[in-house]
C-alpha cells in the first residue's frame, strides 16, 4: 500500500516539523530573531563566514590578495555557526538582510560599506585591489559571465541535488533524479570550457575559477554530499585536471581552512586574525590529544 499524493493545499502554510536536518534554522519571514552585536577587529576588512563553499570563495579570494601583496586586503574572519542561528542575529542582519553567509563589512574608508551575497563580494574585492578581473572587455566579460553562471547554477546543486540526495527527511526518485539530471549537464558545460582552457576566463585564474571551484572542485573529488560515484564524477577528465591545478595554490589551501569547523582539526582555523595563526591557532594546536 503507497501513501495517497500529495495535493498541494489552497494557502501554503508553516509546518515547522517538516523541515528536516535544516528544520530549526529555515522559515519563511526575513528578520533577526535576537539581538546580538557582532565583533569588530583590527583590520580594515571584517567578514562574517562559514567555511561552506560560498564561505570559502571569499577566504580563497583574501588569501590570494595578500598572496600577491595587497596588504590592504588584511582581514579578520569571524565564524558565523548556522547551524546555532547566528546569521540571525541583529548585526549580521544589518550586513546581510538575507541571513546568509558570507557578509562583509569594508571600514577602511569613512564610512563602512557592506557587501553580502558571495559573488558580489569577489567582484568588490577584485575591483577594489584591481586584482583577478581582468582589464580587456573581452576577458573581463568572460570572467564576469561564468561568476554569475556560478550565482545562478549552484542553487540546483546545492539547494537541489544535494538536498534531496544527502538531506531530505525521504528519498523521492522524481526530485533526485530531476537534480542529478541537472548537476551532470552542469559538469558537462564545465568539461566541455576546460577542454580548451586553462581557466574558465581562459589563460587567467580570475574570480569565475575563485567562485566555481568550492562548489564543482569539491563535487569532483567526492567531497560533499557523499556522491562522487553516483555521479561518476571521475568522467570530467577536464574538470578534474583544473580542480587539481587550483587546489595546490598556497593561497587556496588557506583560504579552505578558515572558519573551518570540520575534518582534520590541522585544518581547521575557525577564526583569523593574523596570518600567523595558520602555525598557532589550528584546532589540533588548541585542543589537547586525547
Amino acid at each position: 500500500m503507497t501513501d495517497a499524493p500529495y495535493v498541494p493545499p489552497k494557502v501554503w502554510t508553516w509546518n515547522k516539523e517538516n523541515g528536516g536536518q535544516f528544520a530549526n534554522i529555515n522559515r519563511p519571514i526575513a528578520g533577526p530573531t535576537h539581538d546580538k552585536e557582532l565583533p569588530v577587529g583590527k583590520h580594515p576588512l571584517q567578514l562574517y563566514s562559514l567555511a561552506t563553499p560560498n564561505g570559502v570563495k571569499v577566504t580563497v579570494m583574501l588569501e590570494e590578495l595578500l598572496a600577491l601583496g595587497h596588504k590592504g586586503a588584511e582581514y579578520d574572519a569571524w565564524l558565523i555557526k548556522i547551524g546555532n542561528g547566528d546569521q540571525f542575529g541583529s548585526g549580521f542582519v544589518d550586513i546581510n538582510p538575507n541571513s546568509k553567509i558570507p557578509a562583509l563589512m569594508d571600514r577602511s574608508g569613512p564610512e563602512p560599506v557592506r557587501v553580502f551575497e558571495s559573488g558580489s563580494i569577489l567582484f568588490y574585492l577584485a575591483e577594489k585591489f584591481g586584482a583577478f578581473l581582468p582589464k580587456d572587455v573581452k576577458a573581463r566579460t568572460e570572467a564576469m559571465s561564468w561568476l554569475f553562471w556560478q550565482m545562478g547554477s549552484a542553487p540546483y546543486l546545492g539547494g537541489g541535488f544535494g538536498h534531496f540526495y544527502a538531506y531530505a527527511p525521504t528519498k523521492i526518485e522524481y526530485a533526485i533524479d530531476r537534480f542529478a539530471m541537472e548537476t551532470k549537464r552542469q559538469l558537462d558545460v564545465l568539461d566541455r570550457r576546460l577542454a580548451d582552457n586553462e581557466y574558465l576566463a581562459g589563460k587567467d585564474y580570475t574570480i569565475a575559477d575563485i567562485a566555481v571551484w568550492p562548489w564543482y572542485g569539491a563535487l569532483a573529488k567526492g567531497l560533499v554530499y557523499g556522491a562522487g560515484e553516483f555521479l561518476s564524477v571521475q568522467d570530467y577528465k577536464n574538470v578534474q585536471r583544473w580542480t587539481d591545478q587550483i587546489a595546490q595554490r598556497p593561497a587556496v589551501k588557506r583560504g579552505r581552512m578558515v572558519n573551518r569547523v570540520s575534518g582534520d582539526p590541522a585544518s581547521q582555523l575557525h577564526e583569523r586574525h593574523d596570518a600567523s595563526d595558520f602555525e598557532t591557532k589550528t584546532q589540533d594546536k588548541l585542543v589537547p590529544a586525547t
